[in-house]
């Protein structure tokens, strides 16, 4: 078991220093502008190469650049648009790429040496709740499969090979969609076949019948219905309301190396989410940058409606869902909880990832980088949570609290053999 990360601490002088910033309110945001006290705490590495794929949820990362938050902090955040999780994988692991929007499966997995080579990795904070979804296609849909229960009727009816796609296979689109089969009484690993597609290719293999239904991140559940390829079966916060999605991830290395660096990122990002969820304006500018070619390269309508929390399945019903993909939340969304990161730890044992139970809160010590959120939380004002563990009920009646991981990675009645 490795060691958790040795992070050095700000000393009080400093945050007295950060505290004479609180009076002057950063622009349109109400968030403190930064002072560096004696350069004890300027960042170490100024100019900071950021990963991102084309998902509506590298929103925060883009705009922290874009709206100049980041020059506010001290750095320059560079965001690096990339193919695939795989990509993104092996450049932080190489070093290519210092920080990412990331996978918060895919950080646990290279951390445990399942999911690539193992490294040591940290995950900063979080970027998102919720705002994913499960699309089926709309050849599927036609013959009455449109949701769990009434895909689950239609494969026994009709035996063959059923293929569904995550984007990565210890990644929480791969978790949501084994989660999603299985509360539908669908083995995914004896009764289906699963593949991974780089979110920006989900619709385009959806075209050509590479797969019966796939989960990925917005904007591409939308945009297979805008093209009418597919259908939104199910969003993932009808699977866990508020779940945790993409962090901010890096190397232990790294926030050892360049702490101050690590704050100052994340500093400028907070306030990028708090920007984004502050108006329904913002979320139509950001809706508006991340829609470019060097971003998402897409339409803003297969954006701006599902960030606004407009919802459309593609058969006709619409709803107005207020558990649509949040950034900031007044603070909720961002701080790493321990059972966020236990929690696909216990899926990865459920689905046979995992050949036996790791420490489950040890991983999550090592990984979650909670005192230095809590540092910068409190530097910004930004509330913090009383506990390290959140409690969630998901779409099969199950409740995740965190405190014993085992047994709830074992309790389930669908895992692999």
């Amino acid at each position: 078991m490795t060691s958790p990360v040795d992070l050095p601490k700000l000393p009080r002088r400093d945050f007295l220093g950060q505290a004479a910033g609180l009076a002057a309110a950063a622009v349109g945001t109400g968030l403190p502008t930064h002072v560096w006290a004696a350069g004890s705490d300027k960042p170490e590495k100024e100019e900071v190469r950021i990963g991102f794929i084309p998902l509506t949820d590298c929103a925060s990362v883009v705009m922290a650049s874009v709206l100049g938050f980041d020059k506010k902090y001290g750095i320059k955040i560079t965001p690096s648009k990339e193919a695939s999780w795989a990509g993104v994988r092996d450049k932080l692991v190489n070093g290519e790429l210092d920080m990412a929007h990331v996978l918060y499966g895919l950080v646990y997995g290279v951390h445990l040496g399942i999911g690539g080579p193992k490294k040591d990795m940290a995950v900063l904070m979080s970027l998102n709740n919720n705002g994913q979804a499960i699309s089926l296609s709309k050849a599927l849909a036609d013959k009455g499969a449109v949701d769990g229960p009434s895909l689950a009727k239609y494969m026994a009816a009709n035996p063959r090979e059923y293929t569904f796609a995550g984007t990565f296979p210890t990644g929480t689109h791969a978790m949501w969609m084994h989660y999603w089969l299985a509360a539908a009484g669908i083995n995914p690993v004896a009764g289906a076949k699963l593949i991974t597609v780089p979110p920006p290719q989900m619709v385009a293999n959806m075209r050509v019948g590479n797969m019966d239904g796939f989960c990925v991140g917005e904007p591409w559940n939308h945009r297979a219905i805008i093209d009418g390829i597919g259908i939104t079966a199910n969003t993932t916060q009808d699977i866990w309301k508020d779940h945790p999605e993409k962090v901010l991830g890096t190397t232990g290395e790294f926030v050892k190396k360049y702490p101050n660096t690590a704050r100052a990122v994340m500093m400028a990002v907070l306030e990028a989410s708090k920007w984004i969820d502050a108006s329904l304006s913002n979320k139509m500018k950001m809706a508006e940058t991340v829609a470019q070619k060097s971003y998402i390269n897409t339409s803003v309508d297969a954006i701006n409606q599902r960030i606004l929390g407009r919802y459309q399945n593609g058969l006709g019903k619409t709803w107005d869902d207020p558990n649509h993909m949040k950034f900031f939340n007044d603070g909720a969304v961002n701080y790493p909880y321990l059972s966020d990161g236990m929690w696909f730890l216990t899926q990865h044992k459920r689905w046979g990832l995992l050949k036996d139970h790791p420490d489950y809160l040890a991983v999550a010590k090592q990984v979650n980088q909670t005192a230095l959120y809590k540092e910068v939380a409190g530097a910004m004002g930004i509330s913090l949570p009383k506990s390290d563990l959140r409690t969630s009920k998901l779409i099969d009646g199950v409740v995740w609290d965190g405190k014993d991981p085992k047994k709830y990675a074992d309790g389930f009645k669908i895992k692999a053999a």
